[in-house]
């Protein structure tokens, strides 16, 4: 029978494991709301990574390393908007070149940390609250990435859902073709979206290299990028559920190490894999169910006005 304090860290671990999801996943949807399918995340997510670990190593500041994780991942979706919004290319054929160029980045600017260590960001400590059993390290003992995450799901949500913003976001997303015709500037919008995607990945990036583990490794991301890109399907492009298929696969993620400590004779293998299976798992019965009949009618169709 497990106790309350490793019931309490497991529940710490999946919120910590969830947030770089959630945050990677909330941009990818914004940019797929508007209408463009960015299939770099994972390479934004690393160069993000990469970026801000330089950043904070050299300069002693988390937040130096943080800012700068975001520029460097909208830096990279500029490059995926040129050519996949304002030149037309395939959408996938531009996400996959721009995710491939931000593992080689991220593998260049990471070459020279390998081996060294970070003092991670630090978690909130509240008398009285972090203590209580089960809930109280997950709730109130987490560090900020994990409670800017909340508050930026609650700000998507609202703009998307609230305000004009959203709307003429949606509309794009929806119909360009229309949403060209009432004079709104459809590639400048995508192209804003995308670079909110990337910022969002850098910052999820950020959080694995500087809170999650405080160290640089070249392949760190483990193909967070994906699962992010496969949860934005999972929610239907509804920022409220991305939140729980954020903390489902978090916990998909988490269970899996634990499982492989209390030695149930499965390979660890097949133990690892999990949060990849389930990835799959979740688009098949998506697919059975029709759910994603919610996706953006112009989602991945490039746009080109008329001269």
């Amino acid at each position: 029978m497990l106790d309350a304090a490793i019931l309490g860290a497991v529940f710490a671990s999946i919120v910590a494991a969830a947030t770089t999801l959630l945050i990677a996943s909330l941009g990818e949807l914004v940019a797929e709301r508007a209408g463009t399918l960015n299939l770099g995340v994972e390479g934004m997510m690393i160069v993000g990574a990469a970026v801000g670990y330089a950043t904070a190593y050299g300069s002693g500041s988390l937040l130096l390393g943080t800012l700068a994780a975001v520029l460097a991942g909208v830096l990279l979706s500029l490059v995926f908007a040129g050519l996949a919004i304002w030149l037309a290319t395939n959408q996938v054929a531009s996400g996959l070149a721009t995710t491939i160029l931000g593992l080689g980045v991220a593998g260049l600017i990471g070459s020279n940390f390998v081996g060294t260590r970070l003092d991670g960001a630090p978690e909130l400590v509240i008398p009285g609250l972090t203590d209580l059993p089960i809930i109280g390290e997950a709730v109130f003992g987490q560090n900020a990435y994990v409670y800017a995450s909340l508050v930026l799901l609650a700000a998507v949500t609202y703009t998307l859902a609230r305000t004009r913003i959203g709307l003429v976001l949606r509309a794009v997303g929806e119909n360009h073709a229309a949403a060209h015709a009432l004079g709104h500037p459809v590639r400048g919008i995508r192209t804003l979206a995308v670079m909110f995607g990337g910022a969002c990945a850098g910052l999820a990036g950020a959080h694995l290299s500087l809170a999650y583990t405080p160290f640089w490794a070249s392949d760190m991301t483990a193909g967070r990028g994906w699962i992010a890109l496969a949860l934005v399907v999972f929610s239907a492009w509804r920022p409220l559920w991305l939140l729980g298929g954020a903390y489902l696969f978090g916990a998909v993620s988490i269970l899996q190490l634990h499982a492989q400590g209390f030695g149930l004779g499965i390979p660890s293998q097949l133990l690892s894999s999990l949060p990849y299976l389930a990835t799959i798992a979740a688009l098949v019965v998506i697919s059975a169910l029709k759910h994603g009949q919610g996706a953006p009618a112009s989602l991945g169709v490039p746009f080109v006005p008329d001269r």
